[in-house]
């Protein structure tokens, strides 16, 4: 399995900070933001590892992560998302490096304490599909949402007003090589962007999604009071260094 950590965008909800730099960049307690999701894939055994930047700092990335052996990373290599065209958008650069096999998508603004190794070894087990981690969140129109009929998932709703549960589909993703395919046939959202959440209801529509519950805490850190709670966590002990 490969690893794709989606660090695009242009961090609109994080400006002026994001006016100098890339969001994914800014510090998360004691270092870059972004090294927490490349942790979060080496700790669970996925080390051939593509980072999709974006906006007007992606040679800052090299000059940080450079060959990723300070980080674990066996292999590590570099795509750059022009504009604000979504996570489906970012993903769809990653199909020359998945070469037809599984992959697991960490987003670049997620912070977790403790780790996926079980998912992801769950996930291999499983063959083919895909899998979301889930976490019960007390703000779940922040996020996608799935209807749950026990182990099954029947469909996840965008940022709902109303929403069918209490958990969100973090920001960590395990799809097979048909992804790619189901990309290119998506048409842009009221956002004018490819929704993941539409890539993951057409895998729940064919009866090929699974979920698992994300161990310890989550948080994403895309606003600046989420960016400070990431910040307070971690600062509490609850990350591990690499």
């Amino acid at each position: 399995m490969k690893g794709v950590v989606l660090a695009g965008g242009l961090g609109t909800r994080l400006y002026p900070l994001t006016k100098i730099t890339n969001k994914h960049l800014l510090p998360v307690y004691n270092r870059p933001m972004i090294t927490y999701p490349v942790e979060c894939l080496v700790k669970a055994g996925v080390t051939d590892i593509l980072v999709v930047t974006g906006g007007n700092n992606p040679g800052d990335f090299l000059r940080l992560l450079g060959n990723g052996r300070e980080f674990g990373v066996d292999h590590i290599n570099y795509a750059y998302q022009e504009g604000e065209g979504g996570i489906a958008d970012a993903l769809s650069l990653a199909e020359a490096h998945a070469n037809k096999g599984p992959i697991c998508v960490v987003l670049g603004d997620n912070i977790i304490e403790k780790n996926i190794k079980d998912a992801v070894d769950s996930y291999r087990s499983q063959g083919s599909g895909a899998k979301i981690l889930l976490k019960e969140v007390p703000d779940p129109t922040r996020f996608g949402v799935p209807a749950l009929e026990g182990e099954k998932v029947l469909y996840i709703l965008e940022k709902p007003s109303n929403p069918p549960s209490s958990f969100a589909v973090t920001g960590i993703y395990m799809f097979d090589s048909q992804v790619f395919d189901f990309i290119k046939g998506l048409t842009p959202s009221e956002r004018g962007e490819l929704e993941i959440t539409d890539v993951n209801n057409l895998y729940i529509n064919q009866g090929a999604m699974t979920w698992s519950m994300l161990d310890g805490w989550w948080t994403d850190a895309g606003t600046f009071d989420s960016l400070l709670k990431a910040s307070n966590l971690v600062a509490q002990g609850g990350a591990n260094k690499i």
